[in-house]
């Protein structure tokens, strides 16, 4: 393997590329990916193989028997021990099997007999996408590069799909660019030695949830020491989200077992009722090691803050601009006294958690234990006995869900218990949204409904991997915005190893009205303090949300003024307009504005780019 260009000033957390096969016409294809900065790995002819940025830390590469293999992210792996099981790979289907013993969260990356093969994660943190350029299929890790290259619009009706609250999957999955393929999580494309043919290839199924959780908790507790371990492993100085919650508490133990100097930070909420400090400063007393840092709740940005000045270059809108000035706001002082990465507990939620859906099945397995379940969480929700029967007693297929979905867009919200134990929230279309983006995202919606298949047949591992993966969505986005604020961003909860041990639980010990997460409390003790595993809440940021409403209402005016999405016929700018000025609207406090916002901030920011390509 050869390094053919390299430059210096691409900061880690940030890495991106474009793969090309071994061929002379994709050599002149890759000539078009080239930018200021840009580094390129080549294959044994010299010719161009992965062509984009990244930092030299995340990067480990190995050939061997005339295969070559490249580990983009993080990844603890040594490069002899790549290069020793590269050196046996003689099918590029045998990389399932490297794929799920590494831990860490990364590209994989193959070359083989002139075929090469690129996966992302199975949490959808790291995408995959492809596209025929030039009569040459391109592989990349960002849609918005391969449109960029192919000075592609944006799909009007794929678009106008984004602005359901929220967009169901497949829908929510799909590429901006209609010449562009999303490669879903769960597999692996794999483009042909002429460079043409392409498939797809499974790669991932998630675990059966049937360990005990006795069982289970000693391995997720061993899968997450390993996913802070390969963060942390190199020392230095790294700061940790410290709310007080289950989830940043055990990160930030973990990372104080490491070789790494710890910086926690706490950023109390304005509420009066919030009890994060409290509970940070519990755990703080059983760290002495730990540097702490509080931050003034008053002086951190609300929500909705500085939608007008977000200018980083995205490849799909993203409800995560509501928080970036609160997500990026701490990382400059936390850069300042030393930290290399920043973790978080983000996903922890997803993962220790799971969904009552489960007890949809649960009640035709186990009807006396489901039962007494039930009335837990209807006493915990507030669910209503007749909308907790009828969700119940709902047997229709993902497909017909979907289809239903279509036909009542513009109905109210659906009642938390039906989403609870369906198939997911029902997605819905508001005031402001015109008949013709209707009619785009109904005809998507009937569309998908005829071939969907949901990702899992319990409709509660659906809704556990669908939410996963909405999560991701967001959180690469704030990771490439942490990477260019200058301190990377972490969440080590989904790592594909720790979300696979914690899927794996049995349904019923995971998700329970009469325990707060025991899922982590069982793989955490004995490295967790007892005292801090008693939390049984969190807070919810809701007033940072209200008077973000109120005291950005100037901004979202404005937002609204020459609106991308009105000159495209999909919203009525003169009814968000009207919303902007009076921020205490019914329904505003439900984020139902969510993602509007965020298809109209993205295409602001694409229309900056066009004189700047990603």
């Amino acid at each position: 393997m050869t390094e053919l260009h390299e430059s210096a000033g691409t900061g880690p957390g940030d890495a991106h590329f474009a793969v090309f096969t071994d061929r002379a016409d994709a050599a002149a294809v890759a000539r078009s990916f080239a930018r200021p900065g840009s580094r390129t790995l080549a294959h044994a002819s010299g010719r161009p193989w992965l062509v984009g940025h990244w930092h030299e830390d995340e990067v480990i590469t190995a050939n061997a028997g005339g295969a070559s293999v490249a580990v983009v992210g993080c990844c603890p792996i040594q490069a002899d021990d790549l290069r020793r099981r590269v050196a046996r790979l003689r099918d590029l289907a045998e990389l399932d099997a490297l794929a799920h013993s590494l831990p860490g969260s990364f590209h994989l990356v193959a070359a083989l007999d002139g075929q090469i093969r690129v996966q992302g994660t199975a949490s959808g943190l790291r995408l995959v996408f492809h596209a025929e350029i030039d009569g040459v299929r391109v592989a990349a890790t960002r849609a918005d590069t391969l449109a960029a290259v192919l000075g592609l619009d944006p799909d009007v009706e794929e678009l106008a799909v984004r602005l359901l609250w929220p967009a169901p999957y497949p829908l929510s999955e799909t590429s901006l660019w209609r010449a562009i393929t999303a490669v879903p999580p769960q597999d692996a494309v794999v483009i042909a030695a002429e460079g043409r043919g392409v498939r797809h290839t499974r790669w991932w199924t998630p675990p059966e949830p049937v360990r005990p959780l006795a069982e289970a908790a000693p391995l997720i507790r061993k899968a997450l020491e390993e996913a802070v371990g390969a963060r942390t492993l190199q020392g230095g100085v790294v700061s940790c989200d410290l709310s007080g919650g289950l989830d940043s508490t055990s990160v930030c133990f973990l990372a104080d077992r490491s070789p790494a100097r710890v910086v926690a930070s706490t950023w109390p909420g304005r509420d009066p009722a919030d009890t994060d400090l409290h509970w940070a400063e519990r755990a703080m007393g059983y760290l002495p090691d730990v540097e702490h840092v509080v931050w003034d709740a008053d002086a951190s940005p609300l929500v909705y803050e500085d939608l007008l000045g977000i200018d980083d270059l995205l490849d799909e809108p993203t409800i995560g601009v509501m928080d970036r000035s609160r997500v990026l706001h701490h990382l400059p002082g936390l850069a300042a006294r030393g930290s290399r990465l920043h973790l978080t507990g983000i996903g922890g939620d997803h993962v220790a958690w799971c969904s009552e859906a489960y007890y949809h099945r649960l009640l035709r397995t186990s009807p006396l234990f489901a039962l007494r379940q039930l009335r837990g969480f209807r006493a915990l929700w507030q669910w209503p006995l007749g909308g907790t029967v009828r969700a119940l007693a709902d047997s229709r297929p993902y497909g017909k869900w979907l289809a239903d979905a279509a036909g009542h867009l513009r109905g109210p919200l659906a009642p938390s218990v039906s989403t609870g134990l369906g198939w997911g929230m029902a997605p819905r279309l508001f005031d402001w949204v015109t008949p013709e983006a209707e009619r785009l995202a109904r005809r998507a919606l009937l569309g998908a409904a005829a071939t969907a298949s949901p990702l899992h047949p319990d409709r509660g591992l659906h809704a556990d991997l669908e939410q996963i993966r909405s999560c991701t969505r967001v959180i690469r986005q704030w990771d490439r915005m942490a990477a260019r604020a200058g301190l990377p961003m972490a969440s080590p909860f989904l790592d594909d190893r720790v979300i696979e041990a914690c899927l794996a639980v049995r349904p019923s010990e995971r998700v329970t009205p009469w325990q707060y997460k025991p899922v982590l409390s069982a793989a955490m003790r004995g490295i967790v303090p007892d005292a801090c595993l008693r939390r049984a809440n969190k807070a919810t940021a809701a007033m940072d949300a209200s008077n973000g409403l109120r005291q950005h209402r100037a901004d979202l005016l404005a937002l609204w003024e020459d609106s991308r999405l009105e000159e495209l016929g999909l919203v009525d700018g003169a009814e968000l307009r009207r919303l902007a000025r009076r921020p205490a609207s019914p329904g505003l406090s439900d984020a139902i504005l969510y993602s509007t916002i965020a298809a109209e901030v993205w295409l602001r920011g694409l229309a900056r780019s066009h004189t700047r390509v990603p």
